[in-house]
Parts: structure tokens; sequence; C-alpha cells
């Protein structure tokens, strides 16, 4: 004779299993994660304004190191995807003079030059712990108006963080400018071995280039607009298959993953 308790016990927890979800995909996390990405800095203390580009992004890919060809592609791959995902235009310049986004490919003797070079900053140096760097340029809007991003190739290849120094540093330039611990699973996390784009971090970028998010806005302006969306987004599906969707993408097949 089957035990009614212990039947609806299992029918409970194979309930429960279903309707489970990954912490990070309460809107309650996904809204703190935004808090911790996109309105703080890697370089600056404090609570920040929202940054993001209004006009198109026109990228130029500087080389001083070798292995060109592989490196314009996997810049290609993954910039092709951050505009997949926010929907903002992003194209390659065709001089340095036209692009608003430079990506140097350095070598570790020529990276903290290029640093100061690219930024216009002279006095301008990386981190001590700093395997690559990006910096953004903003308008009195607080809409990005330039970014750059600077990879010491063969310094990143010896850490082997070739392929997360573009992802994370392009990705940091579209207006996600900080690291932290308490997101996860992300590529903004430096303890954790994410390389490529998790479905979290889509979500973010996602956040960020909603229209009605405007560069400027803080905390408390942001809030409400990302809960409503954040409620038809579960609603819709759109979280549920954030991770399934991030990884349709040329870099992902690349990679083999």
């Amino acid at each position: 004779m089957i035990d009614v308790r212990h039947w609806w016990l299992i029918l409970l927890l194979n309930t429960s299993a279903v309707l489970a979800e990954e912490a990070w995909q309460s809107p309650e996390y996904l809204q703190q994660a935004f808090n911790e990405v996109a309105l703080h800095s890697e370089y600056v203390a404090g609570e920040q304004v929202v940054r993001k580009w209004q006009q198109p992004v026109k990228v130029w890919l500087e080389h001083h190191a070798d292995q060109v060809e592989q490196h314009t592609m996997l810049a290609k791959y993954h910039l092709q995807h951050l505009s997949h995902i926010t929907g903002h235009p992003i194209l390659f310049a065709k001089s340095r003079e036209e692009a608003n986004f430079i990506v140097v490919f350095s070598h570790l003797q020529l990276w903290r030059n290029d640093i100061a070079l690219v930024s216009g900053r002279l006095t301008l140096k990386p981190p001590a712990d700093a395997t690559c760097m990006f910096g953004l340029d903003l308008d009195e809007k607080q809409a990005i108006k330039k970014a750059w991003v600077v990879i010491p190739v063969d310094f990143a290849q010896e850490r082997r963080q070739l392929l997360s120094c573009i992802v994370e540093e392009s990705t940091q330039a579209m207006g996600l400018p900080n690291d932290s611990e308490k997101v996860y699973p992300s590529i903004f996390n430096d303890k954790t071995p994410e390389t490529l784009l998790t479905g979290l971090d889509a979500l973010l970028l996602k956040m960020l280039y909603l229209p009605a998010i405007k560069p400027g806005m803080r905390a408390a302006q942001v809030q409400p607009i990302l809960a409503r969306q954040l409620q038809q987004w579960q609603s819709d599906g759109t979280i549920q298959n954030a991770e399934k969707n991030v990884r349709q993408s040329a870099l992902y097949e690349m990679m083999g993953f």
C-alpha cells in the first residue's frame, strides 16, 4: 500500500525542483547586480550614475602584436554579440580618426605608453594587478563619448587571460565599469572562471540599454523602471532563457561551447 504522505512529499519535491531558479534569475538579485556593476566603478569610490552610449559605437582595432587575424576575429565576434544583446549599433570605423572606441592589442613593453597615448592622460598607469585596462570619456550628460581598451597580448597570454581581456574590457566599455564579487556567475567577478558572457551578463547589458534608462540617472530613478521590466521578462521567459540565448553566438561556437 502506498503511503499517501510519502507520495505527496515526492510530488512536492519534484514540483519545487521544476520551479526552482538560479539565484541570479530573481528580479531582486538582478536589481542588486545592476547597482553593483553599472552604478559603481572599478577605479572610483562611491555610487555613480548611469553611463551608456547614445551615439553609434565606431571601433578601431590597433595592432602592436602578432596574430592580427586571430585578435581581429575574436574582437569582431564579441562586438557583434554585444550589439545583438544591447540593440545598440557597433560598427568598425574606416579610420582611427573616425573611431570613438579604440582597442589596442599591445605588448607588455609598450602597454603603459599605449595607455597614455590612447587615453590622452600621460600620467595614467595600469593598476599593479591588472592584466589589461579600459577607460571611458563622458560628456556633460554622462553619455559615453569615447572609450578605449589596451591589452598587452604577451602578458595576457602568459596569464591565459587574452580572451577574458577582450570580452570583459570591451563589455565594461559599454557602460558596466565595475567588478564585484557579489555578482555571480559573471565576467565582472574576478573570483569566478567565466571567460565568455553569461546569461546574467547579457541581462545586465539589456537592462542598461533599455530606452527608458538614460545617462546620468541615479539608482532611485533606475529602480522602478527596472522593476517593471524585470517583471515582464520573468513572465515572458527572457530571464529563464537568458543563459541558453547568450550561448548562441559565434564566439561561443568558436570556443567549442
